[in-house]
């Protein structure tokens, strides 16, 4: 549909060569980590992309998905830091971020970096930690950096928090800020493995010496992808098409009858409570670059877009009491918001 159009704007063919090799490293990287990790194959693909664009994810579902286990294979096949940070109701910031500590000999204050400073950080039940917690780690989050003392510190790139949260227990929890839900690129959903998958995990994980993986690509590597995934090329359509799909969660904004199916949005808007805000889609597109690398494109397309709404808007729409009181979730209004807006 598009492919008329990209003469003019496409990647130069010496980009479009590196592309096409970023495009098979990725696939190498993500064969890699199925030497351990059964199926998730989403979850993988995921965490690759949040990598590369420098998102956030929150990871929800129930133990024992391989959800910490996927996060350390990826540290181990790209040699990079890696931290695990349990959250508790009795966590500090500066279990989180650090400390300055004061060394008398000297009569001076050093930092003392805490496991924040990693490549790759687990925040593992996230919703457990009070509001203090969940302050520092908005910072870093946010700002890639964190502040000991009176200085600021950057964090290492690339960056990446996934973080987990148990759907099932809430007792003992803390809810997450809205601001916070924000920072998070993508919100998956991990359920359990089909029958075949998890026969492979009994046969794989069932014995003493589990399956082990290697170094295949390095942090250095990822973020020379990331400087190359900006020159994917997308159609002015397309960003026009993420307009579209985020102005039409907010009431009041006007969307043309050839834009949408002007019934289908009426209904649609009176579900939604709070829209999503243009984080929604500047992350749709920098997401959506890498689907498209994924794929072996240099260009993306409106089913990438598609592919990644759900997770990029599941966690930003509130819905109305009404909708709630219907048994619907976002996941139900992201399947009509796609059926209603017009695609180019």
């Amino acid at each position: 549909m598009l492919e008329n159009t990209l003469s003019a704007s496409a990647p130069s063919p010496e980009t479009c060569a590196l592309l096409t090799e970023d495009s098979k490293t990725l696939s190498h990287i993500l064969d890699e980590m199925g030497k351990v990790i059964v199926g998730q194959e989403e979850m993988n693909r995921s965490l690759l992309t949040g990598l590369i664009t420098g998102g956030h994810i929150l990871l929800e579902g129930l133990p024992g998905l391989a959800k910490t286990l996927a996060v350390k294979t990826l540290a181990t096949v790209l040699d990079a830091k890696f931290q695990r940070i349990q959250f508790t109701p009795d966590l500090l910031p500066s279990d989180l971020i650090g400390t300055m500590v004061y060394h008398e000999s000297s009569g001076e204050f050093t930092p003392k970096k805490g496991p924040i400073f990693s490549n790759l950080v687990l925040a593992d039940e996230i919703n457990r930690a009070p509001a203090k917690v969940q302050s520092a780690l908005l910072e870093a989050m946010a700002e890639k950096q964190v502040t000991l003392g009176e200085q600021s510190y950057v964090l290492n790139e690339p960056f990446l928090v996934l973080a987990t949260q148990n759907p099932i227990e809430q007792e003992g929890t803390y809810h997450l800020p809205e601001a916070q839900l924000d920072r998070f690129m993508f919100k998956l959903k991990v359920i359990y493995p089909n029958r075949s998958e998890e026969r492979m995990i009994i046969d794989r994980m069932a014995q003493q010496h589990f399956p082990e993986t290697r170094k295949v690509f390095s942090t250095q590597g990822i973020l020379e992808i990331r400087n190359r995934v900006e020159k994917i090329y997308i159609d002015e359509r397309i960003k026009n098409y993420v307009l579209r799909l985020i102005l039409s969660t907010r009431k009041g904004e006007f969307i043309a009858p050839d834009e949408a199916n002007v019934n289908s949005l009426n209904q649609l808007r009176s579900l939604i409570h709070i829209g999503a805000s243009p984080r929604a889609s500047l992350f749709l597109i920098r997401a959506a670059k890498v689907v498209a690398l994924f794929e072996g494109r240099t260009f993306v397309t409106p089913d990438d877009i598609k592919s990644i709404a759900h997770h990029v808007l599941r966690h930003r729409l509130i819905l109305t009491f009404d909708a709630e009181a219907r048994g619907l979730t976002t996941d139900d209004v992201i399947f009509q918001l796609l059926e209603t807006v017009n695609v180019p």
